[in-house]
């Protein structure tokens, strides 16, 4: 028989992920019109808010509580905070759960000079006793489930996922995922699982794995590898926000969902027009299109030209236009090109 492999987790009796895939806290992508396209496509067990500053939602900013807002139908939602300041954190978690939502989640992972400058983000991460102190503040301001989030370390030759994993799990942390990479490592390096590994057999909390799990074939030798309990996947949902429902299919043994261009051009077009509702001005609309757009025209076919296309577009309807002409000429061109012959005729030629 195929090796069995989880296809959800239970953080605790009032909070079950399932399917055991997460999408990734990222920030100025994981808003809600984002989160919303990811929902409505299916596969994806829990999402993620964009890491918010903890000092500014614990005063009521207008601007962090716009990005702490979530829909009802999102449920399980976490929103993840970061800072420095166990007493600002925990304060923040209980702002968190005011607003309803289903977990909040420490930020050990951003690895950004704006946060890390202020010892936030994976910065904490050199500083364990202060881990200690804000995971045990934060957990006891709260009573929903309590997370943490990861990188392996501050630099691969100071790795230390694991003692910090036995501590936010001594001090009261329900679940842990960990990024492969170290913080000095930001979106390179060369791909490893041992420390996610051995974070999964050092507690005994439902650990996720997370970083370039990108498809099926991805998620499955990750699990494989690790032994985790489920899966945390960022950058390779922009690119192709079927990921969840593909691996989803491969977990229970089934065929991936088909995708086909006429799909693309549906989901692409209806996330453009739900950024441009958001988004008061067309300006900051078109922006959001353009950082996303980046990524998930490499999904589709002869994308760059089309992404050039988007990205020196002046105005919304200017790029929409370009995104129907690029569609409808691989339509075109698919009606025109010629049948290939049988093989066997081709072979006889």
């Amino acid at each position: 028989m195929p090796e069995a492999l989880p296809t959800s987790y239970r953080v605790r009796d009032d909070l079950v992920i399932s399917p055991n895939l997460v999408l990734a806290p990222m920030e100025g992508v994981t808003d809600i019109t984002f989160r919303r396209l990811i929902r409505q496509i299916g596969g994806c067990g829990m999402t993620f808010t964009e890491f918010i500053p903890a000092a500014g939602l614990s005063r009521g900013g207008a601007r962090e509580l716009l990005l702490a807002t979530f829909d009802e139908a999102e449920r399980p939602i976490t929103i993840q905070v970061f800072g420095n300041d166990p007493t600002v954190l925990a304060e923040g978690a209980r702002v968190a759960q005011d607003l309803g939502a289903s977990a909040v989640d420490l930020n050990m992972g951003c690895p950004s000079k704006r946060v890390c400058a202020h010892s936030g983000g994976s910065a904490l991460l050199k500083e364990p006793l202060l881990v200690a102190r804000i995971v045990r503040a934060m957990r006891a301001a709260v009573s929903i489930p309590f997370t943490v989030k990861m990188r392996s370390g501050w630099e691969p030759e100071r790795e230390n996922a694991v003692e910090i994993a036995r501590i936010a799990e001594a001090e009261g942390a329900e679940a842990i995922a960990v990024h492969w990479r170290t913080r000095s490592e930001k979106y390179g390096g060369q791909r490893r699982l041992d420390t996610i590994a051995a974070v999964r057999q050092a507690v005994g909390v439902p650990v996720l794995a997370n970083g370039d799990i990108v498809d099926a074939p991805s998620a499955l030798h990750t699990l494989r590898q690790t032994g985790v309990h489920g899966l945390m996947i960022g950058r390779g949902a922009i690119k192709n926000p079927w990921v969840f429902r593909e691996i989803e299919a491969a977990l229970h043994g089934l065929a991936a969902p088909i995708v086909d261009e006429a799909e693309k051009e549906r989901v692409l077009l209806a996330y453009f027009d739900a950024i441009r509702e958001t988004f008061r001005h067309e300006k900051a609309a078109l922006g959001r299109f353009k950082k996303i757009s980046k990524y998930f025209i490499d999904g589709i076919r002869d994308g760059e030209s089309l992404k050039v296309q988007i990205l020196r577009s002046q105005t919304p309807d200017e790029a929409i236009g370009h995104i129907h002409e690029h569609f409808e000429g691989l339509k075109v061109r698919a009606v025109r090109a010629p049948a290939m012959p049988p093989r066997a005729e081709r072979a006889r030629s």
